[in-house]
């Protein structure tokens, strides 16, 4: 079984790579490359199996209280593996450890079109506890609205 462990080196090579993988998400090379460079400095953790990054989660800090998760992503052979399930519980792990009381992420809103990608990752958010918390049309760009999800982290989840 794949755990997370966390990362200290070659974050921004990491998130780059895994993140060019997956082309029905992450279409902007320039959305990944910024990810990329902010994952260098940010606490990260991965599934790794056989040497081979499974998927990562690397978090920002908002505020005291909230800790955002700045991007996930698990390669397309480990979906639906139980790889992301365990990535969002390192991730809990380190907001509770941090003191936060909210685990955050962003993730496109439905913009009234086929994409099944999305639906599956929205579906993801709300089977693991997030709750869709508010849509913000233009935060990302017109025509990105994101949806905003939110997940209390009490002491039973």
């Amino acid at each position: 079984m794949l755990e997370a462990i966390e990362i200290t080196e070659s974050r921004g090579e990491i998130c780059r790579a895994v993140m060019s993988e997956l082309t029905d998400w992450f279409t902007d090379r320039a959305v990944v490359d910024a990810c990329a460079e902010a994952a260098e400095t940010l606490p990260m953790f991965a599934c790794v199996e056989a040497g081979t990054i499974a998927g990562f989660v690397s978090m920002q800090a908002r505020t005291p209280s909230a800790m955002e998760i700045l991007v996930i992503a698990t390669r397309r052979r480990y979906h639906r593996s139980g790889v992301g399930k365990r990535l969002l519980a390192a991730a809990e792990r380190f907001a509770r450890a941090a003191d936060c009381k909210l685990l955050t992420v962003k993730t496109l809103a439905p913009r009234g079109k086929d994409e099944p990608q999305y639906e599956a990752t929205r579906a993801f958010y709300d089977r693991n506890g997030f709750i869709r918390a508010e849509v913000f049309p233009t935060l990302w760009s017109k025509g990105n609205p994101c949806l905003f999800f939110v997940k209390p982290l009490t002491a039973t989840n």
